[in-house]
């Protein structure tokens, strides 16, 4: 049952068999939808009443049949994976998908055309269109570092952004870069191969060194990111699950005036030690409502490498550990 009045919409809603789940849950899975979307829900007897503007109940509906259907069939969701399912949820009625399908990113100079392939990547496409800073979770094969650099190619062909800043945390060296040998491209580039496959794709070899040589495409370690301002650029920070929120903090700062932030990475999956909390899962909490940002979850169906990729994931999910607090706030 829906009533509406004075531009408010109720929507009753029987939680059945779930009841004794959101009655437990209600005090985090409630806030949470509350504060994100903006209405209320008051659980009374066995019906869930959820009032606020109609659009935004009608999310809170959806958000609250995914706990509904997760209890069901067994599965255990965070509160990460609530706030993750509210952002899509929040950015999804921006997209035309029609559109967004057969409107290509860019052109590379094979004249391949580069273009969203799943409904998750119309969303972090459409994203990165209308937001200044972008971050986007998801598994490997979801093409998240991959459509990062075509926007930001794209970006630098219509002369939006002057240069390109590619980024990576190198965790595995523990940022103390001067203990490896060579100049600096050749100590980070092990980390930012991935970055430079794509740019490759997208432009070819020449005119990728040509841009190197100009200043016009820089590659860095997070750690050398402190005390700059990034003014005209459009910056990809890869790998942000391997951040610490100091360091996220400080990365985000560096956005200077005409700049472009595209945070990508794997919440789920982190080489930080287990007493540390990830970057990007905190900042993709804290800063959902900031107009000018957005965050996009991909999820499994978005993978778009091998098809044996996708059946990895899942595999791999199914026999997951239990979740520790590392990835909390």
């Amino acid at each position: 049952m829906t009533v509406a009045a004075k531009s408010q919409t109720m929507v009753v809603i029987d939680p059945g068999a779930g009841l004794s789940f959101l009655a437990s849950a209600k005090d985090v899975f409630f806030k949470l939808i509350s504060s994100q979307l903006g209405v209320t829900l008051e659980l009374v007897d066995d019906r869930l009443f959820v009032t606020g503007p109609g659009t935004q109940v009608t999310k809170a509906k959806r958000v609250v049949e995914r706990l509904l259907a997760a209890e069901e069939s067994g599965e255990s969701l965070e509160e990460r994976d609530v706030m993750n399912f509210i952002q899509s949820l929040k950015i999804a009625d921006q997209v035309d998908p029609a559109q967004a399908a057969t409107t290509p990113i860019l052109i590379t100079y094979r004249g391949k055309r580069i273009a969203p392939k799943t409904s998750g990547q119309m969303l972090l496409v459409e994203a990165m269109r209308k937001h200044d800073v972008v971050f986007c979770s998801g598994p490997a094969g979801t093409g998240k570092s991959f459509l990062a650099v075509a926007h930001a190619v794209s970006l630098l062909r219509e002369k939006q952004v002057t240069r390109l800043v590619l980024v990576r945390p190198a965790v595995e060296a523990g940022e103390r870069l001067g203990f490896l040998p060579g100049d600096l491209e050749e100590k980070v580039n092990p980390y930012l191969r991935p970055l430079y496959d794509a740019l490759h794709e997208f432009l070819g070899q020449r005119e990728v060194e040509d841009l190197a040589e100009r200043g016009a495409i820089e590659i860095a370690p997070l750690a050398f990111m402190r005390g700059r301002t990034l003014n005209d650029a459009c910056v990809i920070l890869d790998e942000a699950q391997n951040t610490s929120i100091d360091q996220m903090k400080m990365f985000l700062t560096r956005l200077g005036r005409r700049g472009k932030m595209v945070i990508t990475g794997d919440v789920t999956q982190t080489d930080l030690p287990s007493n540390q909390a990830s970057g990007l899962n905190h900042a993709m909490k804290i800063l959902a409502d900031v107009p000018g940002i957005a965050s996009v979850v991909l999820q499994q169906q978005d993978v778009v490498r091998h098809s044996l990729v996708q059946k990895i994931v899942e595999t791999y999910e199914r026999h997951a550990p239990a979740p520790n607090n590392k990835q909390g706030v």
